[in-house]
């Protein structure tokens, strides 16, 4: 039972940060261009009113499904409680490719609408 709180908790990571970087890009943008903090790429670093774009959309949109990925692994999680190690194991790790996909997708997402402005 152990390995499936130990699974829960690394499966709710990647929520739990796509939801405080979010949080900090959207309100809390990093005010000048750099290439440590915020949302990097060719793209977004060409001006600073581009810059500011970026960070708060990719911001939002990491904050709206950092809390819908948090909700709907911990309640994949639910049915798993009492199963074996195996089974929690493969659950967790689909969870967690679903998860670095979806993360992968708001890239996608932020440079598409980047690309539109």
């Amino acid at each position: 039972m152990w390995f499936w709180y130990f699974m829960l908790i690394s499966d709710l990571l990647i929520p739990v940060l796509m939801i405080i970087g979010g949080r900090m890009m959207w309100k809390h943008p990093p005010k000048n261009i750099n290439g440590m903090i915020g949302y990097r790429t060719a793209r977004s670093m060409q001006n600073t009113e581009i810059w500011k774009f970026a960070q708060e959309y990719c911001g939002r949109l990491w904050w709206k499904i950092g809390w819908g990925m948090l909700i709907l692994s911990a309640i994949v999680h639910l049915p798993f409680y009492n199963s074996s190690e195996n089974a929690v194991g493969i659950v967790g790790a689909v969870l967690c490719t679903v998860q670095c996909v979806i993360l992968i997708m708001s890239i996608i997402l932020t440079e598409r609408a980047l690309k539109k402005r």
